[in-house]
């Protein structure tokens, strides 16, 4: 459970922002903070940690940054939805309206910390989902608690892996990223770790003693003398522990996955998952989430996989944004968020049947700029 805290952002109680000391500096905690929504980040809370993050890169007092989040349920399980389907029904059609906002902000939030100049640890504990994942994979060191179940699901609700999901998905080893985006399947502390998704396994009540060991250090030297005495400490801090990581799901399945997530096409990609015997539930589930899935959101995540292989992180959160606000803009993310969160029917009405119908033509217009001529929201990054 993460630690609470008092101070509070400008964003409200939703995120809090703290400063503890250490010896020679401090460190700076960020916590998200609405733990009965799961944690689920919303615009004003991206924009906070957003400014906070950049007046402690610039801050020579701030060594190194903490994010958790309250609660013991979740970090993070991604954008609040819901309120992101509320924001289109209300603003449908207005220029960067406060849904489109959202994404760029979140996604030049990501970038920040992935090329953040002092060191971020995030505390990845229970559920750490969608744009959880985001915070989690950007940040220096990850450590996770072994009731961790993390997952992109966003193919469920005619959305894709986003949030920088284009580079952590595609460095995963044997196309283990291509079948998590298509399926949505989730991975426990033994996966993540696997994978490397993850750093370090660490109990779930053993976030205070993680900041007094660090606390407890001399952070007054250089970055990058900061960066491996934090990468000391934190090793020495999770190696006390012994946690049984041995129920992996992806062991019994990485062959087949190494063999069919290679393919060149994602209509017999697609279908050799579903063809495949399913021996596990795990299996089982993640074929539900493929067969009830988005079909666009498919080809979504095989194209932008194929595409990020020769880009930079800069070119990959560029585009994600652009193929992020063409969802928005069309019907199939509304159709989703409907039939899962609010009707809870679960019988979305896609725009195309299956994956097979979807044209190619369709596909490849969400990858141009929706703005036009227009400044691209992340030109700068």
């Amino acid at each position: 459970m993460c630690a609470k805290t008092s101070t509070q952002s400008p964003a409200g109680e939703a995120v809090l922002f703290e400063t503890r000391p250490c010896e020679g500096r401090s460190l700076g905690l960020i916590t998200l903070n609405s733990p009965e929504k799961y944690n689920a980040l919303t615009l004003p809370m991206v924009e906070a940690i957003q400014k906070q993050l950049d007046a402690w890169a610039e801050d020579d007092e701030i060594a190194i940054v903490v994010i958790c989040g309250a609660g013991e349920k979740a970090f993070c399980a991604g954008a609040d939805v819901r309120a992101l389907h509320d924001v289109l029904q209300r603003q449908r059609g207005r220029p960067d309206n406060d849904a489109e906002r959202f994404f760029a902000i979140e996604y030049r939030m990501d970038y920040t910390i992935h090329t953040y100049p002092k060191p971020v640890v995030c505390w990845g504990q229970g559920v750490v989902m969608g744009g959880g994942m985001g915070i989690l994979s950007a940040s220096r060191y990850r450590m996770v608690t072994p009731d961790l179940k993390l997952a992109m699901p966003e193919i469920r609700i005619g959305f894709f892996p986003d949030v920088g999901a284009t580079h952590f998905l595609n460095r995963l080893p044997g196309s283990i990223g291509m079948f998590l985006g298509l399926t949505g399947a989730s991975l426990n502390i033994a996966d993540a770790l696997r994978v490397g998704l993850a750093d370090y396994a660490v109990p779930n009540d053993a976030f205070d003693e993680m900041l007094e060991w660090i606390q407890a250090e001399d952070w007054r030297y250089r970055v990058e003398t900061n960066d491996r005495h934090l990468h000391e400490t934190l090793h020495r801090y999770a190696a006390q522990y012994r946690l049984d990581l041995s129920d992996s799901h992806l062991e019994h399945h990485e062959q087949f996955i190494s063999r069919v997530c290679r393919g060149s096409d994602v209509v017999s990609v697609v279908s050799e998952i579903l063809e495949a015997k399913a021996d596990t539930e795990w299996f089982k589930t993640a074929q539900t989430n493929l067969r009830d899935g988005c079909p666009v959101s498919a080809h979504l995540v095989f194209e932008l996989l194929n595409r990020g292989l020769q880009q930079t992180l800069r070119d990959i959160f560029q585009m994600e944004l652009n193929v992020a606000v063409h969802c928005m803009r069309h019907r199939d993310f509304m159709e989703g968020v409907r039939a899962r969160l609010i009707d809870k029917d679960n019988k979305p009405r896609w725009t195309h049947r299956d994956v097979a119908s979807v044209p190619k033509g369709w596909v490849k217009s969400h990858f141009s700029m929706p703005w036009g001529s227009g400044k691209h929201p992340l030109e700068g990054l």
